[in-house]
């Protein structure tokens, strides 16, 4: 009884053609395009954002592509095209992080402080640039025709100026230690003529320091408005109002 052989390919022969295998062919290499286009297009699209992620999925895309080349190509000229596409995304990743560090390491710019926010240090001054603080803080504030008087003859006025709402302002600057107190006969200097030659509306003293108990007392009757340190580094900073809102419509004292 004979063994039946099976037939198979002769050498030199090509194998006779296959309509399924065919098929199958194509159906796979559209999918291959298919998918590389889908992952070239969202490489893309995430490149700007995330440029780290996107060299990973270029390198992994070489790498695919230098796998499928290894079937069609020797394996040394396959290694040498992968080295180099491996070697060239690392300088790309390289690139990359160095560009995202120099961002980070960049100084932040710092908004400038308005000069007027600063502290300042009113009692370093002189009497005369400490004048000229005051005035620069009621034209801060709103008042127009600020003038520095003060000085020899001035009759108690350092600083003339009109509010906001109109009102006629005499200041008058102390620029005292903290162990010399403005006195009631600093005020009572000032309130005799603040009104009478100066015709304030709204007298108010400045100074460095402090007042006594009996300069309060006689600055409340004759309404004049009293300012010291702390009520100056409050309206200096922008956390209390200007003076002159605290002085209602003022008479002068009588005698």
């Amino acid at each position: 009884m004979g063994i039946p052989m099976r037939r198979g390919v002769r050498e030199g022969h090509r194998p006779e053609f296959d309509v399924r295998r065919t098929a199958f062919g194509f159906v796979l290499l559209a999918l291959l395009v298919c998918g590389a286009g889908l992952a070239a297009r969202a490489v893309l699209e995430s490149a700007g954002r995330h440029p780290a992620i996107a060299v990973a999925s270029v390198v992994v895309l070489v790498a695919g592509a230098v796998a499928l080349l290894r079937r069609r190509r020797s394996r040394r000229a396959a290694a040498r095209a992968a080295a180099a596409a491996v070697e060239t995304a690392y300088e790309v990743v390289d690139a990359a992080l160095e560009e995202v560090s120099a961002a980070e390491a960049a100084p932040v710019p710092v908004a400038a402080v308005p000069e007027q926010a600063r502290p300042v240090d009113y009692a370093a001054m002189d009497p005369y640039d400490f004048e000229e603080a005051v005035a620069g803080l009621c034209r801060r504030d709103g008042c127009p025709d600020v003038e520095v008087v003060g000085g020899a003859g001035d009759l108690g006025a350092d600083v003339l100026a009109t509010t906001p709402d109109g009102r006629r302002l005499v200041v008058q600057c102390k620029r005292y230690t903290s162990d010399n107190k403005v006195g009631s006969q600093d005020l009572q200097r000032f309130g005799g003529t603040c009104y009478a030659v100066h015709e304030a509306e709204v007298a108010v003293v400045v100074t460095t320091g402090e007042f006594t108990e009996p300069a309060l007392d006689y600055a409340e009757q004759c309404g004049i408005v009293c300012v010291g340190l702390d009520e100056l580094t409050a309206w200096s900073e922008g956390a209390a109002a200007p003076p002159w809102y605290a002085g209602a419509a003022v008479q002068p004292a009588e005698g």
